[in-house]
């Protein structure tokens, strides 16, 4: 039995001003029959989610939990919460008779289970209602022995483990242990109450001056001055006869449940990691209790809570292994979205919640694999921004950012990419389709999150074939530009990667290197780069003897202004282009773009001091002006 579906209507941030229409939820929600992680930025709607769910089905740890006028969306009149099981077995759907759906036909039937929440509010207030089930929009009432099969294991944000696991009075500890088969049903005859009968018989002992077996104590006779003294006082009070009884607090199995603590074993002083670790173990217990026919459903928000990185995924790896289970996981952390199947993530974003798994997105069956492979911690970044820029390599990674921020320094931007939550992913290649797929949807509502996709033309210019005397009949096959038609070839690739948000801005020339060249100002601080990446690996590579090298000679002592001059005269800015690419770039190995773009980012902060010096006419890299402004929506 688990959670199949969640659907809400006007609750907190699920809402709409339109008229109400059972319908057209404001969220409706598939969950998988095993792990489910919502993920998204703060105030994305991931509690809403999760309270939901707890307002109709109540927790093992019995919360206070009733629906508050902040819970209505702006001015609505009515919340609806719709939530519906599959996946019941008999035992299951034995407790459910009366309230129960069917699906299939004949020998397939199959039974459904749909709970129905439904508040309205009066003048401010809110009229009490009941938790409903059945097949139709109004439901019968649930009877209290039936809701009890439906409570859910719920461990809250920042939760404080420290304080769940030591001994108190309903303490959570105590909780779990008193549903568990080692406890339930032996209130009266558990062996534990025999020990603690016989310890509480010792302890009478001692203060009498005895040492538990009817002998007199030698020894340590404090206990029995100190019984003497209260029953002294006591007797002045009332007589001669009374005495006073000392024993440890009533023998019950409760009570005794509720003494215990949960340790490491030993482990001294452990912190807030470690005992978040153990608390979640005890509530896995919980959750797999042997002989119980309800729901096995835990809702855990902010896993990574006092964990480190290690530690959550970890954690995440062993949930993703639990069977027989469903978990409802919240989170902000790239590591945990990084280990997961990518099936199992839940994407909350622009008041919506959008599953991941095959039967929502545009991915293939085969892709699913190839990206749980490839998507590590950094490219895991994408599920948390609210606009993005894939990129094929390091360069683009670097340089883009550094462009941006120039572009909102100079006021051209009214976003940089911080402010408007916008991510750069390097892919490493140029399998864009796969990435980009994610974030298309087979049916409305579309996600809306805009994605650039930013790609060189991979086309070789003239100085290409003439350099390498490639003959024409190999033109085509080296890709040199003059053998297709640019707007052509260009359009093929808008025509595969231009739907919903996702658009491609490809550059009008080779590469982005090329296209930079292609730049009359930025062409310059790409030589002041290449030059400066020079130095640094000639002083990586120093074997000499001259104690007064220190390191890195800064541009400024390289007659940088003068190679530069050297390097342009008599040449065109595509020969210049070319001539970089060529002798740097292509025919210089030592030299990484990574290096390169590094610097280069680097200068372009500095170096630049008017809009002018980027933005001109026909500009060779308007393709990365045009992606940036539309990822960070400007």
């Amino acid at each position: 039995m688990y959670l199949q579906n969640i659907k809400l209507w006007n609750f907190r941030k699920f809402g709409s001003d339109s008229h109400f229409d059972l319908e057209k939820p404001n969220l409706n929600l598939d969950f998988t029959s095993g792990l489910n992680i919502l993920i998204g930025e703060n105030d994305s709607g991931k509690t809403a989610i999760i309270d939901g769910i707890k307002l109709v089905l109540k927790t093992h740890s019995y919360e206070w939990l009733k629906i508050e006028k902040d819970d209505f969306y702006r001015e609505s009149k009515r919340v609806r919460i719709e939530l519906l099981f599959k996946g019941l077995s008999d035992e299951e759907a034995k407790n459910f008779t009366e309230w129960l759906s069917w699906e299939g036909t004949g020998d397939d039937l199959v039974p459904t289970l749909k709970l129905l929440y439904d508040v309205t509010s009066n003048d401010g207030k809110i009229v009490p209602s009941d938790i409903k089930a059945g097949p139709d929009k109004e439901g019968y009432m649930l009877t209290a022995g039936a809701k009890e099969f439906l409570k859910v294991t719920y461990l809250k944000p920042l939760r404080d483990a420290k304080s769940d696991l030591i001994p108190k009075k309903n303490s959570r500890l105590s909780q779990i242990f008193q549903e568990h088969e080692a406890f339930k049903g032996k209130e009266d005859s558990h062996h534990l109450i025999g020990i603690f009968n016989h310890f509480n018989e010792c302890v009478k002992e001692y203060f009498e001056g005895n040492n538990g077996e009817g002998k007199p104590l030698d020894s340590d006779l404090k206990g029995k001055e100190l019984k003497d003294e209260i029953d002294k006082y006591l007797q002045s009070f009332y007589d001669e006869n009374k005495q006073t009884h000392i024993k440890v607090s009533e023998g019950r199995l409760k009570n005794i449940l509720e003494k215990l603590e949960l340790l490491v074993k030993d482990e001294i002083n452990v912190g807030l990691g470690t005992l978040n670790r153990l608390f979640m173990a005890s509530e896995l217990l919980h959750l797999n209790k042997k002989d119980w026919d309800g729901i096995r459903l835990g809702l855990i928000e902010e896993l990574e809570a006092h964990l480190h990185p290690q530690a959550q995924m970890r954690v995440i790896e062993s949930l993703q292994k639990q069977n027989n289970i469903q978990l409802i996981l919240t989170t902000h952390s790239p590591n945990l979205a990084s280990k997961v199947n990518l099936e199992n993530l839940i994407l909350c974003i622009n008041d919506y919640a959008f599953p991941l798994g095959k039967k929502y997105t545009k991915l293939k069956a085969a892709d699913y694999p190839f990206l749980e492979r490839f998507l590590d911690v950094t490219k895991s970044n994408l599920f948390f921004a609210k606009g993005l820029i894939f990129v094929e390599g390091v360069s683009e990674e670097l340089i883009i950012p550094s462009l941006t921020d120039k572009l909102f320094e100079l006021k051209y931007l009214n976003n940089n990419l911080t402010s408007s939550g916008t991510s750069i992913i390097a892919i490493g290649n140029t399998a864009f389709i796969r990435y980009s797929n994610i974030f298309l949807r087979n049916q409305l509502p579309y996600l809306g999150i805009p994605v650039s996709i930013v790609t060189d033309l991979d086309l070789r210019p003239v100085e290409f074939s003439d350099k390498y005397r490639i003959s024409a009949d190999k033109k085509k096959e080296k890709n040199i530009i003059t053998e297709f038609d640019v707007l052509a070839f260009k359009a093929a690739k808008t025509t595969i990667y231009n739907k919903q948000s996702t658009k491609i801005f490809t550059g009008d020339f080779w590469t982005l290197e090329y296209c930079v060249a292609l730049h009359p100002f930025l062409s310059k601080i790409l030589y002041k780069s290449i030059v400066q990446s020079i130095e640094e690996i000639r002083s990586d590579n120093y074997k000499g003897t001259n104690n007064s090298y220190k390191g890195i000679k800064p541009i400024s002592q390289l007659n940088y202004e003068r190679k530069w001059k050297a390097f342009i005269k008599d040449k065109t800015q595509e020969k210049i282009a070319f001539d970089i690419m060529y002798h740097f770039i292509i025919d210089n190995k030592k030299i990484s773009k990574s290096m390169i773009a590094m610097y280069f980012s680097q200068f372009l902060k500095t170096d630049i001091k008017t809009l002018d010096e980027i933005i001109i006419k026909d500009n060779p890299i308007q393709y990365l002006l045009d992606a940036i402004e539309y990822a960070t929506k400007n």
